[in-house]
């Protein structure tokens, strides 16, 4: 098994159970005692977990929302597919405001090599799009909102964050919400974020709003905005006739990937 096959199912493990021994994880993941310590040290170091003796604690064991450095781990195939239609439905040279997240961060992969003006709302999706070299060394122009910076999940956040994204204009706010309920619509974990969301949402022309199939009915309490300020939804989710039924409230387009 890969490195990165490991870190995946050890993080899944950790998912589901509070506390986990090497043994355990040697067997879940075929691997050597030393192989999987080292794995634990590098996800600690990473925020996934916290090191015990002879094993591991999860930080999401009473409900709180995962780190960013497990969420990384978590549905990549999955965030893969939903970043390279959101890209593809952007338009050359648009002005983009792009959320956190790693979604977002995903987004900000698919698009390093475009012509876009971007707002990444995250010090991962900056890089990411940083990083990018198109043809002819075409790359996004990227803007940062300032405003103060979340440890560990490395996002912006403040006054001076909403201030910045509601003094300019976007074509296309790219969203990706803690929770997307068809009754409330698009949630947040905290005010903060919900309020840089909002701000997004609210300065741009068109909303794009992506949500792997976990965030569908996930656990979140504060409201971002209604599914009718949305325009198109790309997801991995495959929705059952019910589902269908709620969305067609709506006047929103999804894109299934």
């Amino acid at each position: 098994m890969k490195t990165d096959e490991r870190h995946r199912v050890i993080a899944e493990v950790l998912r589901q159970q509070l506390e986990v021994s090497v043994e355990d994880l040697m067997q879940a993941c075929g691997a050597s005692g030393a192989t999987i310590r080292r794995d634990l040290e590098v996800l600690a170091g990473h925020g996934v977990l916290r090191r015990i003796h002879g094993g591991a604690r999860s930080l999401i064991g009473q409900g709180q929302n995962p780190g960013y450095g497990q969420r990384e781990l978590e549905e990549q195939d999955g965030k893969r597919r939903i970043a390279a239609a959101v890209a593809g439905l952007l338009a050359e040279n648009e002005h983009v405001w792009l959320d956190s997240g790693s979604t977002a961060t995903a987004v900000a992969r698919a698009v390093a090599g475009r012509e876009l003006t971007l707002m990444p709302m995250s010090l991962q999706a900056l890089n990411a799009a940083a990083e990018g070299n198109g043809a002819g060394g075409s790359r996004p122009a990227l803007l940062l909102p300032g405003g103060s910076v979340v440890p560990g999940e490395l996002c912006f956040r403040g006054p001076l964050a909403e201030s910045t994204i509601r003094s300019l204009r976007f074509d296309t706010a790219v969203l990706t919400p803690c929770s997307v309920d068809f009754k409330d619509g698009l949630l947040a974990h905290d005010l903060e974020d919900a309020a840089v969301k909002t701000a997004g949402l609210e300065a741009a022309a068109r909303v794009v709003v992506a949500a792997s199939a976990a965030k569908w009915q996930a656990h979140a309490r504060v409201l971002v905005a209604g599914l009718d300020r949305v325009d198109v939804i790309v997801t991995d989710r495959k929705f059952s006739a019910q589902d269908k039924s709620e969305l067609e409230k709506y006047p929103v387009e999804v894109v299934s990937v």
